[in-house]
């Protein structure tokens, strides 16, 4: 087909052959890469091995398949006693887990507040200071109002119950 002349058209217009996509792109491909060999090589290297991991999924998936085929019944017969089974190393991982956690997250704030009891100023030490001193500012005008106004309260109480 690619050998055949331009063709008319019955309104007199000529048409060249298309050429096929495949040997298009083989064409720039050999363009690009034929030029250096070491390209050409990684290329063929890429490809052999995309073929061969192509291959290995496939394996992998067809012995999943037919694992699941044949274990599906032994499955079946004895999912009463694997449900609970399964349920058991469910929670006593997760208890496990989380038992690691809380570990790792005590001996943390522990070896944090060891740094920061001897003045090795931890990350986030700055923020504990200014917080324990707006703590202290707060309480120690909260006691200078209560001193200035304790009086005051003494004499209404005195007024409103002058036996006491």
């Amino acid at each position: 087909m690619a050998d055949r002349a331009p063709t008319q058209r019955a309104r007199g217009s000529t048409t060249t052959p298309t050429n096929n996509n495949g040997s298009t792109f083989l064409r720039k491909l050999q363009t690009h890469i034929g030029s250096n060999s070491t390209q050409l090589v990684g290329f063929l290297t890429l490809i052999i091995s995309g073929s061969i991991l192509l291959l290995f999924t496939g394996i992998t998936i067809i012995g999943a398949v037919l694992g699941l085929i044949f274990f599906t019944p032994l499955i079946i017969v004895s999912s009463p006693i694997w449900f609970p089974i399964a349920i058991v190393f469910f929670f006593a991982v997760a208890e496990f887990l989380s038992l690691c956690g809380f570990g790792l997250t005590f001996m943390a704030g522990l070896s944090w507040m060891y740094r920061y009891f001897r003045g090795l100023n931890p990350p986030g030490s700055d923020q504990v200071d200014y917080a324990r001193n707006r703590i202290y500012d707060t309480a120690s005008h909260v006691k200078d109002y209560a001193r200035e106004y304790g009086g005051y309260l003494q004499s209404k109480v005195k007024d409103a119950a002058p036996g006491a």
